[in-house]
């Protein structure tokens, strides 16, 4: 897994924000397979990014805009995704086990065979999205509109 120095995250960043801006300046992030555990990524603007299979474990992403992101088997384990933007990123057997994500959008994200154990999704968006076959033994779904067909 290739480990990023605080530096080089940070020309990724302008980079992928420059792209985002005008896709002919900048460049796409690709950070699939990378370990970014414990980065401080708070507010980072990422949506669109490749981040699938990276290790995000204990990563700080709150605030941070994920929409739209690809983060198919990623650990983001014991993250910190308070008020992330998560909408309709792909979370396809993602780790999310133990994360926080207390008010977050996760509104039609893709979570099909995600790990949710024990998770914080109090007051979290959670509208349009399948919980079929999404692990969520312990999770906190306090102040969501959770669909009572889920949690039996």
């Amino acid at each position: 897994m290739t480990k990023f120095t605080k530096e080089e995250l940070n020309k990724i960043l302008l980079a992928h924000t420059l792209w985002l801006d005008n896709k002919d300046t900048g460049e796409q992030a690709d950070l699939s397979g990378s370990n970014l555990s414990e980065a401080d990524l708070r507010s980072a603007e990422l949506p669109y990014a490749k981040l699938s299979g990276s290790n995000l474990s204990k990563a700080d992403l709150r605030s941070a805009n994920l929409s739209e992101a690809d983060l198919r088997g990623a650990n983001l384990s014991e993250a910190d995704l308070r008020g992330t933007d998560l909408s309709k990123a792909d979370l396809r057997s993602a780790n999310l086990e133990d994360a926080d994500l207390r008010g977050a959008n996760l509104s039609e994200a893709d979570l099909r065979s995600a790990n949710l154990e024990d998770a914080d999704l109090r007051d979290a968006n959670l509208k349009g999205i399948d919980l079929w076959y999404v692990h969520l033994t312990g999770a906190d779904l306090r102040g969501t509109d959770v669909p009572l067909r889920y949690l039996v």
